[in-house]
């Protein structure tokens, strides 16, 4: 809503919007690319810092670079380097406390005379703590102060009037990703790795359930001895809901019947209360380990077209069974 007695004309043409945007981008994208050369012996002075840290990498900011502080601050969590986000206001009234002499603190503003970070300077000093700056000013007081500093600077800012944090905000992004990604490789971080810090996510579904943790077991199972009748067979294979049942005998895994084999009895006009289950049985039939992951189990169904998969030990005892749907509860699929 505009003030009062003060009138401003909008200008909705579509190619000054459009224009105006690709304008924005052209100036952020050339910020980036002005960062690459700075990334230098300050930059792995700070990668170094942050990988001999006994504790964790404490970034703190206030405002927009606060916004990106908190950003960094789960990025380095998430990709092995232990970090959380501490407001600079918050920290003079308390929150200081959460620094430990094992810590180290990586601060970011733009100007690099933020007086709430400054204030964090004397305390930071008296436990020796190291000091990671990132500002736009490589003069400034937070710079100086710093035991590595990371220079964000850029040439303009993406808004027309050159005030608001734009271009400077997005190399700061750029720069702690950076920073994040090299101390991944540096620790020789996996997928399993981000995984276990994404429990929750598709990508831990995937890389850390196991197919003992998706499998029936006990009296769900479909089984059938090899001599038991089709007709009993069929009517296992129903109840149970799995779109197959395993032939077993002392416990062994013989072989599998599915819709597919069904579908084949019947064309050779099988009777099923005469045929036997070992006769219309796929055999040894495909079957996988418990502790195989539930991702690689979905990939041998798809690649093998099957909806169902029985689970053997390595003497070939039956032990469970699981079918796609199992897999799509689970999150796997």
């Amino acid at each position: 809503m505009n003030a009062p007695g003060v009138s401003v004309t909008t200008n909705t043409d579509p190619a000054s919007l459009i224009a105006a945007g690709r304008r924005a981008i052209e100036i952020e994208a050339r910020a980036l690319t002005a960062l690459l050369p700075r990334l230098d012996a300050s930059f792995a002075r700070a990668c170094v810092i942050c990988l001999e840290c006994k504790g964790r990498v404490i970034v703190t900011g206030m405002g927009k670079s606060g916004h990106i502080a908190g950003k960094l601050a789960a990025t380095l969590a998430s990709t092995g380097t232990p970090s959380f986000f501490m407001h600079a206001a918050e920290a003079s009234h308390g929150d200081i406390g959460m620094i430990t002499r094992a810590d180290v603190i990586l601060a970011i503003s733009n100007s690099g005379e933020t007086p709430e970070v400054l204030l964090l300077i004397p305390h930071v000093s008296r436990l020796g703590v190291p000091l990671i700056a990132v500002t736009g000013n490589a003069k400034s007081s937070l710079a100086r102060a710093a035991n590595a500093h990371l220079d964000v600077s850029v040439a303009e800012e993406a808004c027309p009037l050159n005030l608001a944090t734009t271009a400077s905000t997005t190399a700061t992004l750029a720069l702690g990703d950076a920073l994040a990604v090299a101390l991944l490789e540096a620790r020789g971080f996996t997928s399993q790795d981000f995984a276990r810090s994404h429990p929750g996510g598709a990508l831990g579904r995937k890389l850390l359930l196991h197919v003992a943790d998706v499998m029936r077991s006990g009296d769900n199972l479909p089984v059938v001895s090899p001599d038991a009748l089709l007709s009993q067979g069929l009517m296992v294979m129903s109840k149970k809901g799995l779109g197959m049942c395993v032939v077993v005998d002392g416990g062994r895994m013989l072989g599998v019947f599915t819709d597919g084999d069904l579908r084949r009895a019947l064309d050779r006009q099988a009777d099923v209360h005469r045929t036997t289950m070992r006769e219309v049985m796929t055999a040894p039939g495909k079957s996988v380990r418990p502790q195989v992951l539930a991702a690689e189990a979905a990939h041998l169904m798809e690649k093998h077209q099957i909806t169902a998969l029985p689970v053997t030990d390595p003497d070939g005892t039956l032990v469970g069974a699981f079918n796609v749907h199992d897999l799509l509860r689970a999150g796997v699929l």
